[in-house]
């Protein structure tokens, strides 16, 4: 990871402090540049070159879903594209995981989660993958559920393909089997790995490994888009 640089936009000093040092010391990170407020981050974003921003929503002077939809317009007029956002904050009430992705946010990620799970989002969000905080994944996955059936909008607040022909002829010759579905309805329900092998009575390593299978069959790249196509396919409702 030592060639992903990263932005650290947080106003809370031991908040900061320690995500540089967990991110420098621990991750490899290059960590190439800090702001305290809403309008020091956007000039920063604006000013430096940048992979990864994290982003917290609660900013003094101009909030992180103010300061994303800003970025975004001026990378949409200056047709730069590369930087992209993990929102890392405390809030994960609906209406503003929803304003995040709407501001167009990549990743949503809870202050409170694992240094290893940090890691796998900036990795992630990095190649262009988003990651969803599992604490939070299902709100997005129920406004999937809600979109799934309706006219597209341009106001659609997240995007995530359906199946393509393609898939569909991949999971038609490997389909789904009824323990899959089961850990599949329980990603939908944002459980973790734990939390499914406490549900249904089996290992981690075997969760990972229905996991590892589901990616496959649903060609997706992350436990929520394989949770939306399987969705999509009505391999659950």
């Amino acid at each position: 990871m030592s060639d992903i640089r990263v932005v650290l936009i947080e106003d809370h000093d031991v908040v900061r402090i320690g995500l540089r040092t967990v991110l420098q010391i621990q991750a490899g990170v290059q960590v190439v540049g800090e702001a305290t407020t809403g309008p020091q981050g956007l000039a920063l974003l604006q000013t430096t070159e940048v992979d990864v921003a994290l982003v917290d929503i609660g900013l003094p002077g101009m909030d992180g879903i103010e300061l994303v939809q800003k970025f975004r317009q001026f990378q949409k007029e200056q047709q730069r594209t590369t930087t992209k956002i993990i929102m890392l904050t405390m809030q994960g009430n609906e209406e503003t995981v929803i304003a995040a992705f709407a501001a167009g946010a990549d990743s949503y990620c809870m202050k409170d989660v694992g240094i290893e799970q940090l890691i796998e989002a900036i990795n992630m969000t990095h190649t262009g993958n988003a990651w969803i905080d599992p604490a939070i994944a299902s709100i997005v996955l129920r406004q999937m559920r809600q979109s799934i059936g309706k006219p597209s909008s341009p106001k659609q607040t997240i995007e995530i393909r359906s199946l393509e022909p393609e898939y569909e002829q991949v999971l038609a010759s490997d389909p789904v089997t009824e323990r899959e579905r089961e850990v599949l309805e329980l990603m939908v329900a944002g459980c973790t790995n734990v939390a499914i092998a406490e549900r249904l009575f089996i290992t981690v390593g075997t969760v990972k490994t229905h996991v590892r299978n589901i990616l496959a069959k649903l060609c997706a790249d992350d436990r929520t888009e394989a949770a939306v196509r399987a969705l999509r396919s009505g391999i659950i409702s």
